[in-house]
């Protein structure tokens, strides 16, 4: 069979995909509506709205307040179309897959209608044969509107099923299976997306089907075994073989197969294997993997890793740890959330940049958190190549959910396994999380309240569902059933309890508790902590005019999703610093004060290793220009947050704590490393306002592995009434600085200091001081990532900060200047 573009369309390819000729259907294809007039091209993959933009049909949604809008869009129906010719039919059979589509809508080709979809997180395959024809073939998607379907099915419902509504403007999205945050969320604006995402393909099989490959791996001493298992669908009686090559190695198995769905096993043992380790620990290699089924074949790369979650009961309550590849590691990370509100705009580039920001901070962890979306291969790709594990949840958030419907949880076990399949063969996955926040949201409405039981019942349906697949599949990768959680089939407190299990810590920011407020609660793992502040002055001019520069703005009020964020964001500047002359030095405070809580949370809890071990803060990204929790705002740029995290992220890190008995400061060491670290620590009292400083008594240490260590401290009434503390350590090809204020910064007179940079021919840039001077911070928001910003300066002690990536941005051109903390 020969496959030529239709009307002579570039975008047509024709390639050798899986042993059977693909034709790729992405590309320009054409969007209308009774909504609209005419017809608009359709950039596949993308979304409605990102078509209607480009065609001029909408403004764009993050402009100031825009979003309500173009509530049309969402409540209106949506017909997709392209063309495409086959110069011939052949003797085999057909079939047209999509990798997602978003989410209610129904299938046709040349007219014929040939399925529907109802999930987003599926990939469907539909037979198309019968439909198709030598000549020109057309191709429809027919979209119905999610919000309204979602409605609909709400009201069929014969539970009542509640919904968060003060996340989500539009309601019960929770009764769709698609991104849930698309609704609106504390930090998302609520556009409602639909489209069609990742690939669409027409390929043609002879007598069976590759669907997918699933990969495990089996750890001994000195050797490993790969077993991979082929799932296809046979539509004859067939006899064919099964190969898996990997390192050298090939292993064949033989596959007999009557008409329906089977799988197929087949394993290599490697001897002595090359470890796949995350950052920090060792290299990232990879293995080269060809897996045959007959003429049909998937390729990929494999790392071998050992992964478990570590949850014996000890003295306090129960562990909770990571173990790879025998080793325990502290985890350092944040949650990723979607990298954009409009789905044709998370491309390879932007994922790119989010993730070498993550290394960049020294992060070894990403949580993609469940009311968001499984992420393409390409994102788990890039978390293998640079050692970034990832914490996994099932696509459930802050909801109730419709447990109680066959037909729903029948979607929900398919997408289970097909995510479970699809994740098995990166090494980055650590672990599969039934879900986000779905045990606390049973005391968070009326009806589940009222009638907790039936809602637990419904719940434990859906959990066990997710959790029955994990153990049919078996991937070489825990479950834990909900995040918070205390364990398995245990439905109490992980928001305050820490003494188990892991924990989201949230009374800083809910409850507008101080910073010091960290120190009260001592984790077993925290994957859920965080803090606000604005994004750039840079940013902000992105989406408002300049009379909506204000904190109190209609328009700053809608790019602050959290009710009270603004606020909160001003009342706790002012419990930390002085009040600030404008609107510009409030960003940047906010994001001073954002940096602080995030310090003192993480660095205390880094020194209660090893009852700590991983802090995930809430969260990494944006998905568009918003006041919120991340440490890198819309598009990527770094906030002081971001700088302040590649410190206290640090593999080796010293840390000043406070005593609340002595009144002492203790000094403790953290090494994260795989060997002891031997350091010297330098620590000078430093006068506010004055140029005086001195130093205190130097200390030597040898640091371990496997727990936090008092290297020394410093007597109450060491310090003066305007010192402070700053230190630095330097040792084994590890080296770093840090301070300590014993009172809160605007308690000092810091004066008003002479603050200079000077931008060096290699694009480095100088800053000198001639007072102590805090959180000196160059190019704020900008697109040069920077070996070291947001810095402590010392009078007659230049810093340079060296340019160590540019990012490419579709922002407006930086202002460069520097700020820091002065008096008013």
């Amino acid at each position: 069979m020969t496959l030529t573009a239709a009307r002579g369309e570039a975008l047509f390819r024709r390639s050798k995909i899986s042993g059977s000729i693909v034709m790729k259907l992405t590309g320009e294809w054409r969007l209308s509506s009774a909504a609209i007039e005419g017809e608009v091209t359709f950039a596949v993959p993308g979304d409605v709205h990102s078509a209607l933009l480009a065609a001029g049909k909408i403004t764009d949604p993050y402009w100031r307040d825009t979003e309500v809008s173009l509530d049309w869009v969402h409540e209106a129906e949506w017909v997709a179309t392209r063309s495409f010719a086959l110069e011939s039919l052949g003797n085999g059979r057909y079939f047209m897959t999509f990798q997602s589509v978003d989410t209610i809508a129904e299938l046709r080709v040349n007219g014929i209608y040939i399925g529907k979809f109802e999930n987003q997180f599926i990939r469907y395959s539909f037979d198309v044969t019968e439909a198709l024809r030598a000549g020109e073939n057309t191709v429809s998607i027919h979209f119905a509107s999610n919000s309204r379907e979602a409605v609909a099915r709400a009201n069929a419902s014969e539970i009542e099923v509640p919904y968060i509504a003060h996340n989500c403007r539009i309601p019960y999205t929770n009764f769709l299976r698609k991104t849930q945050c698309h609704a609106g969320w504390d930090w998302n604006i609520a556009i409602l997306p639909l489209g069609i995402y990742g690939d669409v393909t027409l390929s043609e099989v002879e007598t069976f089907r590759l669907d997918d490959v699933s990969v495990r791996q089996t750890h001994e001493p000195n050797a490993v075994t790969v077993e991979v298992t082929a799932h296809f669908d046979a539509f004859d009686p067939m006899e064919d073989t099964l190969t898996l090559e990997i390192n050298g190695q090939t292993e064949t198995a033989k596959v007999k197969a009557w008409p329906g769905t089977g799988a197929a096993t087949v394993a290599v043992t490697i001897e002595n294997p090359d470890l796949w380790w995350p950052a920090g620990h060792g290299a990232q290699t990879l293995y080269d993997v060809k897996v045959s089924l007959g003429s049909q074949s998937r390729s990929f790369k494999l790392g071998l890793r050992q992964v478990e979650l570590i949850t014996d009961k000890d003295e306090v309550g129960a562990r909770f740890a990571f173990r790879v590849n025998g080793r325990e590691i502290f985890m350092r990370g944040a949650n990723w959330i979607p990298t954009d509100a409009l789905p044709s705009r998370d491309t390879i580039e932007t994922t790119r940049d989010l993730l070498t920001s993550a290394r960049e901070a020294n992060m070894n962890m990403l949580r993609i958190w469940g009311g968001g979306e499984y992420e393409a291969d390409w994102f788990y790709a890039m978390c293998d190549e640079m050692g970034l594990m990832v914490w996994q949840d099932f696509m459930f958030a802050c909801n109730a959910y419709p447990g109680h419907d066959r037909d729903w949880l029948r979607l929900v076990k398919t997408e289970a396994e097909q995510q479970v399949r699809r994740l098995s063969k990166f090494a980055s996955l650590a672990v599969w999380c039934g879900d986000n926040e779905l045990v606390g949201a049973l005391s968070w409405f009326k009806e589940t309240k009222a009638d907790r039981d039936r809602y637990l019942a419904m719940y434990d349906r859906l959990n066990h569902t997710l959790e029955m697949v994990v153990d049919d599949e078996r991937p070489d990768v825990p479950f834990w059933p909900s995040s918070p959680s205390i364990g398995r089939l245990n439905f109490g407190d992980g928001w305050h309890l820490d003494t188990s299990g892991d924990m989201h810590f949230w009374s800083v920011w809910h409850e507008a508790k101080d910073f010091e407020h960290y120190r009260t609660v001592r984790p077993r793992f925290c994957s859920e902590f965080g803090f606000q502040s604005f994004p750039s002055n840079r940013l902000i001019e992105t989406f408002t005019l300049p009379e909506d520069r204000n904190v109190s703005s209609k328009v700053m009020d809608v790019h602050q999703r959290n009710i009270g964020g603004n606020a909160r964001i001003v009342e706790t500047i002012t419990r930390y610093f002085r009040f600030p002359d404008g609107f510009e030095d409030m960003v940047y405070l906010s994001q001073l004060s954002h940096g602080l809580a995030m310090k003192t949370a993480i660095e205390f809890w880094r020194a209660n290793k090893p009852h700590t071990m991983g802090t995930l803060y809430w969260q990494i990204n944006d998905t568009w220009p918003v006041a919120s929790w991340a440490s890198l705002e819309y598009g990527g740029g770094w906030k002081t947050v971001h700088y302040m995290a590649k410190g206290y992220f640090a593999d080796v890190l010293v840390t000043a704590q406070p005593d609340a008995e002595t009144g002492d400061t203790v000094l403790w060491a953290i090494n994260d490393t795989p060997s002891a670290q031997d350091i010297s620590l330098r620590i000078r009292a430093v006068t506010a306002g004055k140029t005086a400083m001195r130093d205190l008594a130097p200390i030597t240490a040898t640091i371990p592995t496997d727990r936090a260590i008092e290297i020394g401290r410093i007597p109450q009434g060491t310090l003066g009434a305007e010192e402070f503390i700053v230190f630095e350590w330097k040792g084994n090809g590890h080296a770093g600085e840090n301070y300590y204020l014993p009172l809160r910064p605007k308690a000092y007179d810091f004066g008003i200091p002479k603050v200079t940079a000077t931008e060096n021919a290699d694009g480095s840039v100088t800053l000198t001081s001639d007072l102590p001077a805090l959180y000196v911070t160059w190019d704020h928001g900008g697109d040069t990532v920077y070996s070291d910003n947001c810095v402590t300066l010392l009078p007659g002690e230049p810093k340079t900060l060296l340019p160590t990536r540019q990012r490419t941005s579709h922002l407006p051109k930086n202002v460069k200047e520097v700020k820091f903390l002065g008096a008013k």
